[in-house]
């Protein structure tokens, strides 16, 4: 992976908007992975989701960086510079188990 980007000093300790796409929750959609903002916590959709909501997120905030809000590997996205970079500890705030059961649950509800 990269370096990290200048970008860096945006990047805030933040709590997550919700347990899911908080976008797609409000309109009954699918989303495949979740980002979250490192700015001010806001819980998108992944490029790959009908809606991209955390593309769109930056789209209308300026937001820069967003982090895999998924288990298995962490990293940080930064749309300005367009690199992937490793986050240092404490970047990204934690995923319960519990909170990660609850996105799915609610996922699977609007999906069925």
């Amino acid at each position: 992976m990269s370096a990290p980007c200048e970008h860096t000093s945006s990047i805030r300790k933040v709590a997550p908007s919700a347990n899911g796409c908080e976008d797609c929750l409000a309109i009954g959609a699918k989303w495949t992975e979740l980002r979250i903002c490192l700015a001010c916590g806001h819980v998108g959709c992944c490029e790959d989701s009908p809606h991209a909501h955390a593309l769109a997120h930056f789209q209308a905030t300026g937001h820069p960086l967003i982090a895999a809000w998924e288990r298995g590997p962490q990293w940080i996205w930064c749309y300005e510079d367009r690199i992937y970079f490793d986050p240092k500890p404490g970047q990204v705030p934690k995923r319960s188990r519990l909170a990660w059961l609850a996105g799915r649950l609610i996922h699977r509800r609007k999906s069925a």
